[in-house]
């Protein structure tokens, strides 16, 4: 069994945090100026370009080692069905040479790849489940 270099943990709030990046929408009305109350804070589900979630995933993944980004490409692409965990330092080597510059936008830019990156960490043996009840 290949080993990680980013921790579980780190995977599973990356997760959460992409699933909250998810179910935003794009921004209907982005020169609003009612007050939150008045529009009963609607807008948080709604997608600008100072999204905190984004900027929280993009401070997440940029102050990681070059090692664990391309974990996290790797596991997005193992959960995807790209290849088999058997051949899982090929899918790290290709995910470090490929994606190690833009990894945050590369994960960003994936539909479900919370649930990829899921799939993935659950081929190895781990599961986010613990992560969520003590976080949330």
């Amino acid at each position: 069994m290949p080993t990680l270099s980013v921790s579980s943990e780190q995977v599973c709030y990356l997760i959460i945090k992409m699933r909250e990046f998810d179910v935003q929408d794009v921004a209907t009305d982005p020169g609003n100026a009612s007050n939150e109350s008045d529009d009963r804070t609607v807008s948080v589900l709604e997608d600008y370009a100072d999204n905190p979630v984004v900027q929280e995933i993009q401070g997440a993944i940029e102050t990681m080692p070059d090692d664990e980004q391309a974990d996290l490409v790797a596991l997005m692409q193992l959960g995807r069905g790209d290849r088999d965990i058997d051949e899982w330092e090929a899918l790290h080597n290709e995910a470090q040479r490929e994606y190690i510059d833009q990894t945050a936008a590369y994960l960003l830019g994936q539909p479900l790849a919370s649930d990829y990156l899921e799939e993935g960490l659950t081929q190895f043996g781990f599961s986010c489940a613990e992560f969520e009840t003590g976080r949330l």
